[in-house]
């Protein structure tokens, strides 16, 4: 094997591991403020300990991980300030996809919104909260993609990865009401009403915002959210 194929499948590798490391922190697996230690995600992973060191970096990067000088990482914590930061994008970027995508909507776009509110209706029924997670991330990107702005999509993309790492600690009482919002969302998509489609996502925006402060007023540190389990 050349050095350029080795090097391709060590990156393969990397990839693989800071994903799975990636869904484990959005989905509350690891909680925030969790020390990461090596020996025991690598154990947990099947793999040697240098993916998992360079995964860490990279999540280092992106600000879901900490990492401190001889004392080691731990998953970052997300400070009601940063959430509000968060939240304030949102309501712009996401405003502004909900009315192109009403704009530009076509059958295509409109039944791909409606697959993904099915199998989410269907995951809070049944109370699967991780998949509730995942599929409102997946609905959100939906909206961004029938928006057709390639720039307004690369956007979304590593803003919706932290908003669903906000999703997943309130999804148990966010749920029914989010699924409700995003059928509301919808409708005004698929009816073309731009004004209208831009309202609900900016209230749909704000209700989440509500509940994360609501969560964060209740955890023993002001600053800090606890991750549902």
């Amino acid at each position: 094997m050349s050095d350029l194929t080795l090097g391709a499948a060590h990156r393969s590798l990397r990839d693989e591991v800071t994903k799975e490391l990636r869904r484990r922190i959005l989905s509350g697996e690891l909680a925030q403020g969790e020390r990461l230690v090596e020996d025991r995600l690598a154990a947990s992973l099947g793999v040697s300990r240098n993916p998992v060191r360079e995964s860490i970096r990279v999540l280092a990067t992106e600000g879901f991980v900490e990492v401190v000088p001889r004392l080691g990482a731990t998953v970052a914590r997300l400070s009601a300030e940063e959430g509000e930061e968060l939240f304030d994008v949102r309501m712009a970027v996401e405003g502004l996809a909900a009315r192109l995508a009403a704009r530009k909507r076509t059958p295509q776009s409109a039944e791909r919104l409606r697959h993904v509110l099915d199998q989410a209706k269907e995951a809070v029924e049944n109370g699967r909260l991780e998949d509730v997670a995942d599929l409102n991330t997946t609905f959100h990107l939906a909206v961004g993609e029938a928006a057709g702005n390639s720039y307004l999509s690369l956007m979304m993309t590593p803003m919706l990865q932290r908003a669903q790492w906000v999703f997943s600690q309130t999804a148990a009482a966010r749920g029914p009401h989010s699924w409700t919002e995003h059928l509301s969302l919808y409708e005004a998509i698929a009816a073309g009403d731009e004004d209208e489609a831009e309202a609900r996502a900016v209230a749909h925006v704000a209700a989440a915002r509500r509940s994360f402060l609501a969560a964060a007023r209740t955890t023993n540190h002001p600053n800090d959210m606890k991750t549902v389990r």
